[in-house]
């Protein structure tokens, strides 16, 4: 659910500015002075909606459409190539998503909640699906900065496609402005519309595929820097040594004395090695999926260490041994040629620090030393986890795997000098990735023939461009642009409709 804060806070606000607006506006002193106020300024009040147009931007939008227009012409009529060919693939991609989704909600057993907000996430990075992004349900408070950052920089840059494209066609640029609806920024620019009516259809291509051409190169140029970021931040942070903590929230299991601490550089996880944050996700993942291993202990040490405890099964079927509520202790499980079950409450400490890990007895068979493997007998899903990170004392985490992933913050980047922020590369990872994933979602979205978006302009100029010759008849086409537009809504809106369902009511 969402906050009950940021809706009492965004709903507040907004009223808030709609009663003065209504109040001045009702004011017979006021009035005209605001109504002036408002058009000097290029600003408009409506419900939810608050919109700024200005025309201080016009003569570099002039300067940049007629910048070397032989080039101009050269790169927009590569997006409206890539824009029709857009429009063909977000039905085709939309269609996919949709049928996975009906398919998922007919045959399969509700998830649990991690499994459906990975899902989501998914769902959104696949099909570019931005409205199932939801500040406060699926996304984090401490990602907001980014989320909408993006948004506006995708929205900017997709809008300076179309002006700039409008202007190398000799189409009149009005003005540019940026609006919010609700929480959501973004932008538009004023195009002269009798003179895009007058082009022929091809020319309103290039304009009308701008806009999702230009949010595709800012995807594929964010892609870029974030696979160049170890080369290009070389000189000031290396990698490949460990995964780098940059921060471990309060609740966290892994915080404490013997815990986990920023600046702390994380180099095994069990066997496992860690050489970046991928890999800490690599053996997370595969600690979660695989039994527990086990830790060679001699015959002798068992003996030592071990003490008499009663011995009870839990709800789930597990053997709990250790009844003392012991922080240090923990039950573990063995075998020998007489009895395959055999349990022993052992300090947890003292039995790994110095054991190797192992999954049977037959890999504990070394030196002649007669040895057990001994494995913790934990609850399901539990594991017991040992966290290198020199040269402090190894972490021993007992609990889910995936509570450890959510709640330690890693980067691959380790600095070079003590004065250089831990923190950049993780700013710079994570921007790249939010305009990756969302300006690629505005390219999606707008390629879509729907009405009120750019796929609905694309779809009219494609088939005055390719079908005049066939269907002769003006409102003939008119009419099965009508039905395309009308299919390719009730598509949208039905992805858009089960995103939103899934986030909130599941």
């Amino acid at each position: 659910m969402i906050p009950v804060p940021v809706v009492v806070t965004v709903l507040g606000g907004w009223c808030a500015v709609y009663l003065a607006d209504t109040l001045l506006k009702s004011s017979n002193s006021l009035k005209a002075s605001y109504e002036d106020w408002l058009v000097t300024y290029g600003l408009s009040v409506s419900p939810f909606h608050l919109r700024w147009q200005t025309a201080l931007f016009n003569r570099q939008f002039y300067n940049w459409g007629r910048w070397k227009p032989r080039f101009l012409y050269l790169w927009f009529s590569i997006g409206m190539v890539f824009g029709i060919v857009a429009m063909f693939g977000s039905v085709i991609l939309l269609g996919k998503t949709l049928l996975q989704t009906l398919t998922q909600m007919l045959t399969e057993a509700p998830k649990a909640q991690n499994d459906r907000m990975l899902q989501v996430v998914v769902s959104l990075l696949s099909s570019g699906l931005c409205l199932r992004a939801v500040p406060g349900v699926n996304l984090p408070v401490s990602q907001l900065t980014y989320f909408f950052s993006a948004i506006l920089i995708s929205g900017v840059i997709h809008e300076v496609g179309h002006g700039v494209a409008a202007i190398r066609e000799q189409v009149r640029f009005n003005g540019f402005g940026i609006f919010i609806f609700i929480v959501y920024p973004g932008a538009f620019v004023d195009l002269f519309t009798t003179h895009l009516q007058l082009i022929s259809p091809v020319q309103q291509l290039r304009i009308f595929c701008a806009g999702v051409w230009h949010n595709f190169v800012l995807g594929v140029a964010s892609f870029m820097v974030l696979f160049l970021l170890p080369a290009i931040l070389f000189p000031f942070y290396y990698t490949g040594v460990g995964a780098l903590v940059t921060e471990v929230t309060e609740d966290s299991p892994a915080s404490g004395p013997r815990g986990l601490f920023v600046g702390d550089l994380v180099t095994n996880l069990q066997d496992c090695p860690v050489y970046n944050v991928e890999d800490w996700n690599s053996c997370l993942g595969d600690i979660s999926e695989k039994s527990q291993v086990g830790y060679c202990v001699s015959a002798a040490t068992l003996q030592q260490l071990s003490f008499p405890a009663r011995v009870y099964r839990r709800l789930d079927g597990t053997v709990e041994c250790c009844s003392n509520n012991s922080l240090t202790d923990i039950c573990f499980s063995y075998s020998n040629k007489l009895d395959s079950h055999l349990y022993a409450c052992l300090p947890a400490r003292k039995v790994i620090e110095a054991s190797e890990v192992c999954r049977t007895n037959m890999d504990c068979h070394k030196d002649f030393v007669p040895s057990f493997c001994v494995t913790p007998s934990l609850e399901n899903q539990t594991r017991l986890i040992r966290v290198k990170h020199p040269p402090h004392i190894d972490m021993l985490y007992v609990g889910h795997p995936m509570h450890l992933q959510y709640t330690v913050s890693l980067s691959s980047f380790v600095p070079r000098q003590n004065f250089l922020s831990i923190d950049l590369p993780v700013v710079i990872e994570t921007f790249c990735k939010y305009l990756i994933s969302l300006s690629g979602a505005l390219a999606v979205i707008n390629a879509v023939p729907c009405f009120a978006l750019d796929g609905q302009w694309i779809l009219n100029s494609f088939l005055e461009a390719t079908l005049s010759s066939l269907i002769v008849e003006k409102h003939n086409r008119e009419l099965l642009g009508f039905l395309i537009l009308l299919a390719g809504s009730a598509l949208l809106a039905a992805n858009v409709a089960l995103g939103l369902w899934m986030v909130t009511a599941r």
